[in-house]
């Protein structure tokens, strides 16, 4: 299982434009409610900003992985974006954020939601990786990174 798997040109979002943090994750929900595996798009929408109440998922180093997990999905879809201008996300280390990825799962996908999150968080922590996304001119190239960087981590 790889972050890739889940990537397609289709919901990867380069130059996004977006006043705050909220119109981004509504964007990215957008995103993925073209998916035939959301079910329910208001649902999604409601999972991923209740997590975001709990705690910022601006994880830091200009990076946020909003994600929520619900009954209103049949698989794991993600969706991802290098935004336009960095944005106020609101995150830990009080960086504005460029890079995000959006992960829902199916509420019984937690083993798979966790091992992917994990994996994203450790893609994320290597400074190369996130400048190679930013500097990213295609939705090719950036799928190219994705796989390229983890053939290098995990054992697949």
């Amino acid at each position: 299982m790889r972050v890739s798997d889940y990537l397609n040109e289709d919901n990867i979002i380069l130059e996004l434009k977006a006043k705050d943090k909220y119109e981004l994750i509504d964007k990215l929900i957008d995103v993925v409610a073209k998916s035939d595996k959301v079910l329910d798009k208001e649902k999604v929408h409601k999972c991923v900003l209740e997590r975001e109440k709990i705690l910022s998922t601006g994880v830091g180093k200009g990076f946020a992985v909003p994600h929520g997990k619900t009954d209103a999905v049949t698989d794991i879809v993600m969706a991802f974006a290098i935004t336009a201008e960095p944005i106020d996300y609101e995150a830990l280390d009080n960086q504005q954020v460029r890079l995000v990825l959006l992960m829902v799962g199916k509420d019984s996908l937690v083993s798979s939601h966790i091992k992917l999150l994990s994996r994203i968080s450790r893609l994320m922590n290597n400074d190369d990786f996130r400048e190679r996304l930013l500097e990213a001119k295609t939705k090719e190239e950036v799928l190219e990174i994705f796989r390229k960087e983890e053939s290098n981590y995990f054992d697949i």
